[in-house]
């Protein structure tokens, strides 16, 4: 299975993709989209679709993990930040890719072990679990663990779907398979 995560910004983007062999994460691309300030509000919007769709287009990946928007003190920041999430969520849908999402925590809790590490500890921890051979960049490091996280978290998330059909399907009654 092949992952793409996206770390959203409005000046910076980060996209990595991973494959997913049984236990092993192979590392395949990453980068970031920077995008100019100088252009209007919506440019920069455009720039974070084009780019997202042009990158699942060369990468054809199977599905999407993304960062979701923090609240932060700023309110201009944060409804900044959320239009960019949106202009790379479209860009996703438009690429037909099934999105999910992780928090920070999630995504540093799944990566580092710790809900509290610090951006570097990332790094580092994306660097040894895909085997590179040097640290990648912030933006790049925190969408390849947004897609690591969905690789380590995606089996639950399986089991959990394949436990609700089962009851659905008066299979499985208090967590138990029924012959």
């Amino acid at each position: 299975m092949r992952i793409l995560g996206i770390d959203p910004g409005l000046r910076r983007t980060g996209f990595g993709v991973i494959d997913v062999d049984g236990p092993r994460l192979l590392y395949v691309a990453s980068g970031t989209i920077v995008v100019p300030s100088h252009l209007s509000l919506a440019a920069r919007l455009k720039t974070i679709l084009d780019h997202i769709r042009e990158v699942a287009a060369e990468h054809r990946p199977d599905i999407a993990a993304m960062e979701k928007v923090f609240l932060n003190t700023n309110p201009t920041s944060t409804l900044l930040l959320g239009q960019a999430r949106g202009a790379a969520l479209c860009g996703l849908a438009d690429s037909g890719l099934e999105v999910h999402e992780y928090t920070a925590l999630q995504i540093k809790k799944a990566v580092v072990g710790s809900g509290r590490a610090a951006k570097e500890q990332v790094q580092h921890m994306v660097q040894r679990l895909l085997a590179l051979n040097g640290l990648p960049a912030p933006d790049s490091a925190d969408a390849l663990a947004c897609a690591i996280c969905h690789a380590h978290l995606q089996p639950v998330a399986l089991a959990l779907s394949r436990n609700k059909l089962l009851q659905g399907t008066g299979r499985m009654r208090n967590g138990r398979l029924l012959g």
